[in-house]
């Protein structure tokens, strides 16, 4: 009896957030390794289903690179990276347009086998990312960065009740195809929807003071701290890209965003429809 309370009790917390967040649309950035872990995915697309299932509006935007770097090593091609940023020639961006398209179907067939709509859709397709190729000092090929979103798609299929799953490729005036950051084509989505939340999954607790003392843990961040531990070398490497794709949301209209280790069970409903939470929040 008292474990059935428990979770009446449970469902009583999530009851305001569920109301509050009916209709309103979720931006979820899913990639790297955890993206290759079955049992962490399998967690995740459960919570997308259930986002779904209690009225909201939940669209994913997933990357790759793990499964990329693998078949470019069993095809003989080597991976090439400048600031974080992958070297992206005509053979390498089919080949990364091909593995995200094969990781995009599982992710769709595992959504629909747990029981809710879904769709998969190529961002260049309709120009839903308008790109144009990446200003570098150094050449990085077929790189691109966003200049606008259409949202009139993806909107279409939220309204249909589907989870939309997005493939981050773009396409140019010039006809090409550019290979685009997931988490910069999350975050321009994400203001693009007028989202009510951004949420990137990660591999880590969140955002740390020291990343080798557990308790430096940080649950809540305004936009001024976090450019202030950027500046400050506290934010550091991998983190960098997902906390300015935050501060980029915020500052062009999203909510809250927040960052949530995708390997604690269930962390996106407890980031969403719990009090305290469990990642980094970082908001206005």
């Amino acid at each position: 009896m008292e474990e059935a309370i428990k979770k009446a009790d449970v469902l009583i917390e999530a009851l305001p957030y569920i109301k509050k967040f009916h209709k309103k649309t979720i931006v979820i950035k899913y990639g790297g390794s955890i993206l290759g872990d079955e049992k962490i995915r399998k967690g995740i697309l459960e919570d997308m289903v259930f986002l779904n299932f209690m009225g909201l509006r939940p669209v994913l935007v997933h990357g790759g690179g793990p499964n990329i770097n693998e078949r470019m090593r069993s095809s003989g091609i080597k991976a090439e990276f400048i600031d974080g940023m992958r070297v992206t020639d005509k053979e390498t961006l089919k080949l990364v347009e091909e593995e995200l398209q094969l990781l995009n179907d599982t992710i769709v067939s595992e959504i629909t086998e747990l029981g809710a709509k879904a769709v998969g859709i190529n961002c260049k397709d309709k120009k839903i990312i308008q790109a144009e190729k990446k200003k570098a000092e150094v050449d990085l090929g077929l790189v691109g960065d966003i200049v606008s979103v259409n949202t009139e798609d993806i909107t279409e299929e939220l309204k249909a009740d589907k989870v939309v799953v997005l493939l981050p490729i773009g396409i140019g005036n010039d006809k090409k195809a550019y290979n685009i950051n997931a988490d910069e084509a999350a975050s321009a989505i994400s203001v693009a929807l007028k989202a009510e939340k951004l949420v990137l999954l990660t591999n880590v607790k969140g955002i740390m003071r020291n990343p080798e003392d557990p308790n430096s843990f940080i649950s809540t961040l305004s936009v001024e701290e976090a450019r202030g531990l950027i500046e400050s070398n506290i934010i550091q490497q991998g983190m960098i890209p997902k906390v300015l794709a935050c501060i980029n949301a915020l500052d062009s209209g999203v909510k809250k965003t927040h960052v949530v280790d995708a390997r604690i069970p269930h962390g996106l409903l407890l980031e969403i429809f719990t009090d305290t939470g469990i990642g980094t929040e970082i908001n206005k």
